[in-house]
């Protein structure tokens, strides 16, 4: 299913359910029967990890990750499906930042996961994931660093699972993946020979994540968040299912798929508005 230049067989349910061992020499506690149930909730959705893209990535087009790291800033919210949304987010800007190898903003990704993860009521168990964060990111191991990071992600996941909250797991992947989206596109289209497009040519993947939230009971699925992030994915879904498009047609697709998806994350990311009377003269500032 996936381009040759990726990683295959590594999917987030797997993820979940064997939680990578802590890097410091302690074990990660085994799950129980329903945090086990939980996290096969998207056992027949293959989903490649935000690394794993964005070594295909480094592959063929070489991003200069620098220029796309972008800064560590939670919403202020008290919705969960928000927090859900944007834990994946910034697990993706998390992985942005290894390949940047940008050791502070590494630091402040995992500070405000802990963060959002403390208002979900998830936060308990991951103490020991970010003291290993800060230790990894002071000393440059990339390597450790990102499969830590990925472990945290996996970690809240599996807890949101046994705490009954599994559609909660869902909005975080679909986040993390709208994200990656937005990135890998972003990449692509500054190439002008569209190297690497076929990392993210996964149209099933899209479209199944789309229907999966279209699904969600409507106190979720009818979150203007989750709302934005359905539509970017059946747009992606859309676009990259066109059948030998021309260069100038594949460009405008990937171009259409960027938007639609670094739309839904300003959404995702845009805190409460405080409810005061605005200034005639004031202008809005951009969310991220």
């Amino acid at each position: 299913m996936y381009p040759e230049t990726m990683a295959t067989g590594r999917h987030f349910a797997i993820l979940v359910a064997l939680l990578l061992p802590f890097f410091e020499g302690k074990a990660a506690p085994a799950m129980n029967k329903e945090q086990r149930q939980g996290a096969v909730f998207l056992d027949s959705l293959s989903i490649p990890c935000p690394g794993e893209v964005f070594t295909a990535l480094n592959k063929v087009c070489r991003p200069n990750w620098a220029t796309l790291v972008t800064p560590a800033t939670a919403p202020v919210s008290g919705d969960r499906a928000q927090l859900a949304l944007a834990i994946g987010v910034l697990a993706t800007d998390g992985y942005i930042a290894v390949e940047a190898q940008d050791g502070q903003q590494v630091k402040n990704i995992g500070r405000e996961i802990m963060a959002m993860a403390k208002g979900l009521g998830v936060s308990q168990s991951l103490l020991a994931r970010g003291n290993s964060l800060v230790e990894f990111a002071d000393t440059g191991a990339w390597e450790a660093l990102s499969e830590e990071l990925a472990a945290t992600e996996a970690e809240v996941k599996a807890t949101m699972a046994g705490q009954k909250d599994r559609d909660l797991v869902l909005l975080t992947s679909s986040a993390a993946w709208i994200r990656g989206l937005e990135t890998a596109t972003g990449v692509v289209l500054a190439d002008d020979s569209l190297r690497g497009a076929s990392i993210i040519r996964l149209p099933e993947l899209a479209a199944r994540l789309s229907s999966d939230l279209g699904a969600l009971p409507e106190r979720l699925g009818g979150n203007p968040r989750v709302v934005a992030v359905r539509q970017a994915l059946a747009k992606a879904a859309e676009m990259l299912s066109a059948q030998n498009p021309t260069a100038e047609q594949q460009k405008n697709n990937l171009r259409e798929i960027h938007d639609a998806c670094a739309t839904a994350i300003r959404v995702i990311m845009a805190s409460a508005k405080v409810t005061a009377s605005p200034s005639p003269s004031a202008s809005a500032s951009p969310v991220r």
